[in-house]
């Protein structure tokens, strides 16, 4: 059976060009690159060669570049890694969707003894500035608002956290993971002292990612021995992932907005699409700024598991924001934040596309969705 992969949000699948900057480098040139000799020097130059490839994406400086294992730990790295270096200060300010891979660090956090305030959003997903700025206290830590919801697709406005942060003295991280490739992400026009990102979501392999560190941000180490980057993440360095991380930024930066541009066409074509053939339905964030890739909609009076299940068993890819929980399907956490009815919520489904999708995988998906929806409403399930 021919998948349709409309889960793009999920992960992407590795670009052969990509894949062609990182073989060698598993074989050929293995060389550990903190290794004197030159067979090490080789790889560390190529690493160096990544880092400026990543820095030039983002507008950032090379040194300002620490490479991970991916955006799960350069989000726990800006977070803990600035508190360790603020001892004095104890509180963290995040919005109430942020991915889990900041949201359940803070919630550990919490365990530890800090205090986590979250800033809420309007019923499209649109962050409420006013109610962050009124949040900012003394003793606050770290700010810490994601880019664009990798759910919803909405896209918060980072420069006006950072100025009211800033105006506070207090540093500003964003996990930017799920809008880079898919939006403009420049970090001076951002404003952020901070930024998260991740390969596999821009094409590039899985188990790599790089944390942005503006120069002068205070930030202690997570992992230490060895000195790898510039003392700041020890262990050895994945050289096949580093240069692939690179090569997908570089592919980025040549395609600027022309990537997204198709990308966006078959979005409108599959919203047009789902609006006609289903006029009950709720697209969340429809009326705020989002991503031009995304589009995460919701059936009423439906549950997202079967809808899910049953368009996978057809090779259409796509995914819930729905969570069991206690043995009970509930909206997801970022769709209750958004004050959604349960009824609503429940049968919410994301769509996300790429840059290898075509016309014909959207002809695909309503060959298939509106028997599948209207097999799970006469289930009643």
């Amino acid at each position: 059976m021919a998948i349709t992969y409309l889960d793009n949000n999920a992960t992407t699948r590795v670009d052969p060009r990509v894949l062609t900057q990182m073989l060698p480098y598993f074989s050929d040139e293995y060389g550990n690159p903190s290794s004197a000799h030159q067979f090490g020097s080789r790889v560390a130059g190529r690493i160096e060669e990544a880092r400026t490839q990543v820095a030039r994406l983002i507008g950032a400086r090379e040194t300002e570049i620490i490479f991970t294992s991916g955006g799960t730990e350069a989000d726990n790295l800006a977070l803990r890694g600035v508190l360790a270096a603020r001892p004095s200060k104890r509180h963290v300010v995040i919005s109430a969707v942020e991915h889990h891979a900041i949201f359940e660090p803070c919630e550990a956090l919490q365990r530890e003894g800090f205090q986590v305030t979250s800033i809420g959003v309007d019923r499209e997903g649109r962050l409420d500035l006013d109610q962050l700025a009124a949040n900012i206290r003394d003793d606050t830590a770290i700010v810490s608002i994601m880019l664009a919801n990798n759910e919803t697709g909405v896209i918060f406005p980072l420069r006006e956290v950072a100025a009211i942060a800033h105006q506070r003295g207090v540093p500003v991280h964003t996990d930017a993971v799920n809008a880079l490739g898919k939006t403009r992400v420049n970090v001076e026009e951002l404003g952020v002292d901070l930024l998260s990102l991740s390969s596999h979501k821009i094409y590039g392999p899985k188990g790599v990612g790089a944390l942005y560190v503006r120069r002068n941000t205070p930030l202690r180490p997570m992992m230490i021995g060895g000195g790898q980057e510039r003392k700041r993440r020890g262990g050895t360095s994945n050289a096949p992932g580093i240069i692939g991380l690179g090569a997908a930024c570089q592919i980025l930066h040549e395609l600027s907005d022309a990537g997204m541009e198709q990308v966006g066409a078959l979005h409108d074509q599959l919203e047009a699409e789902l609006r006609r053939r289903f006029p009950d339905i709720l697209i969340l964030g429809a009326g705020a700024e989002r991503l031009p890739n995304t589009c995460c909609a919701c059936f009423p009076g439906l549950s997202s598991e079967p809808l899910v299940m049953l368009l996978s068993e057809n090779g259409i890819c796509v995914s819930s924001g729905a969570a069991c929980s206690s043995g009970s399907l509930e909206p997801s956490r970022v769709v209750q934040a958004m004050g959604i009815e349960p009824r609503i919520g429940q049968g919410q489904i994301r769509f996300s596309l790429g840059r290898f999708n075509t016309a014909a995988d959207i002809q695909r998906l309503f060959e298939v969705l509106p028997q599948v929806v209207e097999k799970v409403s006469r289930a009643n399930l």
